[in-house]
């Protein structure tokens, strides 16, 4: 008898619907690889709207989400179109508040990651050397300094990130909605685990998740849903399936660029759901 999929495993509309609200915390994790960019089209197809994005390193992904008007705000480290320039969406936004205003709180690398790490840890902040020399924490109120009681060296702290949906992309999925993972990764893991609500979409579904060298797999228990989105990353790779569409970065950067570019290629992706 054919073996029975988890109900985790869900349509990418549907799993959208269920966990992504008007004014959630999101996070779409995936560090140059394993972007979620079909979960983001998603959320814009969707239309959701006052979303905190959070996300070490937004490119053309949450620039798509800031230009469709679907965030408020923007947690981050480093935003940028990879070896090609600018978001230009995101600088519309926060010049201009088209096509809605966007507020920024802006962290290092290291500080989010341990923000995320904070937050899987089910504690309340994160330590770390860092910050000093820089104007950032008089900008951000989520850094703090804390002395050290074993030697009373000041240190830097950092708000644990619990985000009310995380969403990352991974290669595979079993039929009981456990997620492997693997290549270059991020803060996938941590992402998920600091989340009230995860969901993972998957290039395929597998009767076994075999071993792969570097692999990590989230176990369905930490899933809300599963969903099946073959090339779910593209335009970013999924190591093992497909690789980077370099074009497409570039593509981007005149699409951005010009609001009138930009509205087309919004409809578009509206048009590709019907």
């Amino acid at each position: 008898m054919a073996k029975i999929a988890s109900p985790k495993i869900q349509s990418l509309p549907h799993a959208v619907s269920e966990l992504v609200h008007d004014g959630d915390v999101v996070a779409l994790e995936g560090f140059t690889h394993l972007i979620p960019f079909a979960a983001g089209h998603e959320i814009i197809r969707q239309g959701r709207k006052g979303l905190t994005l959070v996300r070490m390193t937004p490119d053309l992904v949450y620039d798509q989400l800031i230009g469709a008007g679907c965030a408020s705000k923007l947690v981050f480290s480093w935003g940028g179109n990879p070896g090609v320039g600018s978001l230009h969406r995101m600088r519309d936004a926060l010049s201009t508040g088209w096509p809605a205003p966007l507020t920024i709180e802006e962290h290092s690398h290291a500080g989010m990651a341990n923000r995320y790490v904070a937050g899987a840890s089910g504690l309340p902040f994160a330590v770390l050397r860092g910050y000093a020399g820089t104007d950032l924490p008089e900008h951000t109120d989520t850094i703090s300094t804390v002395t050290c009681p074993f030697t009373g060296e000041e240190l830097a702290a950092v708000k644990a990130i619990n985000p009310d949906v995380a969403v990352v992309h991974a290669q595979r999925a079993d039929r009981d909605g456990n997620v492997q993972l693997w290549g270059i990764l991020g803060v996938q893991k941590e992402a998920v685990l600091s989340a009230t609500r995860a969901l993972a979409t998957v290039e395929e579904v597998v009767d076994e998740l075999t071993p792969v060298p570097g692999a990590i797999v989230l176990p369905a228990w930490v899933l809300d849903a599963v969903a099946v989105a073959p090339r779910g990353a593209a335009p970013s790779y999924a190591h093992g399936y497909y690789e980077r569409d370099n074009a497409a970065y570039k593509a981007w950067d005149a699409t951005s660029r010009d609001r009138e570019a930009f509205t087309t290629w919004l409809k578009t992706l509206q048009e590709d759901a019907s």
